[in-house]
């Protein structure tokens, strides 16, 4: 042995080996101390639920009992994960009924600390809560969480805010949502659903005042929105001269009050906004625009024909009979054949 140790490449490679292996044996036994944390953990979560899932579940039908025992620190996140998954799949006065308890655990003062912790899991998860509680003191500190650039928490924060109020944050953070681009639109959408009303109200205050390259943005929460803003409005839009603003404004136009303006467009050189126009007419168009239409089925673009031909298959007043004679009459076999697709698929449908 010491002679093998006497030699340098022999030594090393002797304390090599003996180092890995009271690296291994080190490593062994964090992964035991873990998985017996990670048991201990989970039976103390399991214990939490056994106290806390009966009386939740007893507050959703309406016997909320008289006096609730203390909400230990090691249960917190326990009780609030369940009280969130349990929030999320009712409504009604089972939601009032889990508010009133958590009220009474004053969980909302526990959710409000979580929010200014460092730990992101946990501020995420009372951003939920003091949504579903609508706290109104938690305002200022959700509204700088909804203005941070993690993406996730943001976007939870302008939902917790317009839980608690819809119309302030309307007001408040569509501004935000327009500049933003991490901010997706279906997401968006799906969190002022209820609010709609006074999302078009704020449209309606900030579209005048925005540059050009956020108005298409702003117009595509409109149409998903389906917010009707003024005539006036809409007609200004359809005078803007920048392709993507015109398109976006020939999407949302809902009234014949500005039929001349998606009229003048028919003859856009710019096929995307042909489209729009064949779009809108069959929205708002009359007996008048019928013979733009087939102006528009007789276009080189092959969605221009197929958005003129469904327009022309809208407006009520042709039916059956009417798309039959406009095929007829049809000088271009192209025209005459997106005609017959369009009224087959009406036919499938």
């Amino acid at each position: 042995m010491s002679s093998t140790l006497s030699d340098p490449l022999l030594a090393a490679a002797f304390w090599t080996g003996f180092g890995a292996l009271v690296v291994t044996l080190l490593l062994a036994g964090e992964i035991v101390n873990l998985r017996m944390a990670l048991r201990r953990r989970q039976r103390r979560e399991q214990a939490a639920l056994a106290k806390w899932r009966p009386i939740l579940n007893a507050a959703v039908i309406g016997e909320i009992p008289d006096t609730l025992p203390r909400l230990r620190r090691g249960e917190r996140l326990v009780f609030l994960k369940f009280w969130v998954h349990l929030h999320q799949s009712l409504r009604g006065s089972a939601s009032a009924a889990l508010n009133e308890v958590a009220l009474r655990l004053q969980c909302d003062a526990l959710a409000r600390d979580l929010l200014v912790g460092r730990r992101r899991a946990a501020k995420l998860l009372a951003i939920i809560v003091l949504g579903h509680m609508r706290d109104s003191n938690a305002w200022d500190a959700l509204e700088r969480q909804a203005a941070s650039t993690d993406s996730t928490a943001s976007l939870h924060a302008f939902w917790a805010l317009v839980q608690i109020n819809p119309k302030a944050a309307a007001d408040t953070m569509m501004p935000s949502f327009i500049q933003r681009g991490d901010w997706a639109l279906s997401q968006v959408v799906n969190i002022l659903q209820e609010a709609r009303e006074d999302c078009a109200d704020a449209l309606e205050r900030i579209i005048p005042a925005l540059p050009d390259d956020r108005l298409p943005r702003a117009l595509q929460l409109a149409e998903a929105l389906r917010a009707n803003l003024p005539p006036a409005m809409q007609a200004g839009l359809l005078r803007h001269e920048a392709v993507p603003v015109l398109a976006a404004a020939l999407r949302i136009v809902s009234n014949p009050a500005v039929g001349g303006e998606v009229r003048m467009h028919a003859a856009h050189p710019d096929w995307r906004v042909r489209v729009q126009v064949a779009k809108a007419l069959g929205r708002i168009g009359g007996r008048e625009d019928v013979a733009l239409l087939v102006q528009l089925l007789n276009d080189a673009e092959w969605w221009v024909r197929y958005r003129a031909a469904q327009a022309l298959a809208e407006l009520p007043f042709l039916g059956r009979d009417g798309l039959d004679r406009l095929r007829a009459e049809a000088t271009d076999r192209y025209a005459a054949d997106m005609l017959t697709q369009v009224m087959a698929e009406r036919e499938m449908a």
